[in-house]
């Protein structure tokens, strides 16, 4: 039993905070990684992609974001396929000079459209963003710097939620979350590589991208992840940035782990062989402590760690302490729970109710996936 109990806690301890001290105790000793800085003329050609499904309500800002970006237009080519809208999203791109259109009715989910328009790209790089983000000024610029690397097949632009004062815990605690993943991505990259990218801005080598299955349901990490496992790096460029407000509601983003937590699980089947440290060395020592991890043993750590204590608590005054310690947090978190749905702010319960709510999702996206209850095609959550 305490066995159990101890290991439970040693997995959470170095999956949230042991791994991101040790990587960076180790990048201490590393040098600093700088690249030169380029002209116009330098710059590689590229395709910039978006998909959009429905989004009559933000797309004319999205090609006026796309259109404002500092990079040479004689060597950015800008695509929105709006496959399946039947809103206004279609005719609002297509009537606009400043991007191309592709379009067709049926709707087959966000990788069969993008792979549809693979074939008509030429460039050397392709970058892909999300249809309700805002990217920065300079993120072309600032991403495709880093294929002056030789070794690097992908990077990965950094995602930063815009937060308000009247946000509720779901929103806070998305926005601490999201603070904590970019922490992690600079001293990854520092180390080795990012581990994956995420949809909302990433650039690939378009010789280097390759169609993932279709019935995946993160489909941007497994792609950037395949370029890793080929021995390329994923570069981390925190000066691209991809803006976007947070979920509407927790029910809205609620939706949205579920299915990401899915989709982990799912990537875990699929890329089962970076866990030979004999073959992917430092690779899969990142992709299991960052990513594997999260997605399977912590989930299941917190659940033993609390059962198991139960258990103990009689036996000294520590797991009495540790009782007590525990039942705080995630009463904490029920009170940020609660509070969130009254709109009430409660600082300190942001932490506790993410992390419960993060971790909760694991378990409701492993029952979806094990009954077959999922799609690639699915419901967008609302943003703020």
């Amino acid at each position: 039993m305490e066995i159990i109990f101890f290991t439970s806690i040693a997995i959470l301890i170095y999956t949230y905070i042991g791994y991101g001290v040790l990587t960076k105790l180790i990048t201490l000793f590393l040098p600093k990684q700088k690249l030169p800085e380029l002209q116009d003329e330098d710059y590689p050609q590229l395709t910039h992609i978006i998909a959009a499904f429905n989004e009559e309500s933000i797309i004319a800002d999205k090609i006026s974001n796309c259109a404002f970006l500092d990079y040479p237009k004689d060597k950015v080519r800008t695509i929105i396929v709006t496959d399946g809208s039947n809103d206004n999203t279609a005719s609002i791109v297509r009537n606009d000079p400043r991007v191309e259109h592709f379009h067709q009715s049926q709707r087959n989910g966000k990788l069969a459209a993008v792979n549809r328009v693979i074939e008509a790209i030429q460039t050397d790089i392709i970058v892909f963003s999300d249809a309700n983000t805002e990217l920065n000024e300079s993120a072309l610029k600032n991403l495709t710097k880093h294929f002056q690397n030789n070794r690097v097949g992908a990077v990965a632009g950094e995602k930063k939620v815009i937060s308000s004062q009247n946000d509720d815990a779901s929103a806070s605690g998305e926005g601490i979350y999201w603070k904590y993943e970019s922490w992690l991505k600079k001293i990854d990259y520092k180390l080795h590589s990012v581990v994956g990218a995420a949809g909302e801005l990433f650039a690939v080598r378009y010789h280097l991208y390759e169609a993932p299955d279709s019935n995946l349901l993160i489909e941007d990490f497994i792609t950037s992840m395949r370029i890793a496992q080929e021995g390329y790096r994923i570069a981390y460029a925190p000066d691209a940035v991809a803006s976007e407000h947070s979920s509407a509601s927790i029910a809205e983003e609620s939706k949205r782990k579920i299915r990401i937590s899915a989709g982990g699980l799912q990537a875990v089947y699929h890329l089962r062989e970076m866990l030979n440290p004999f073959k992917y060395g430092v690779l899969t020592f990142q992709y299991f402590s960052h990513r594997v991890l999260r997605w399977t043993a912590a989930p299941l750590a917190i659940m033993f760690a609390f059962i198991t204590n139960a258990l103990l608590v009689g036996q000294s005054s520590f797991y009495l302490f540790f009782m007590c310690a525990q039942a705080s947090f995630y009463l904490l978190a029920f009170v940020g729970y609660v509070l969130q749905t009254k709109r009430i702010k409660l600082k300190i319960a942001f932490v506790p109710f993410y992390f419960s709510f993060m971790n909760l999702s694991v378990y409701l996206g492993a029952i979806k996936l094990l009954n077959g209850n999922y799609s690639v095609i699915w419901d967008k959550a609302e943003r703020k």
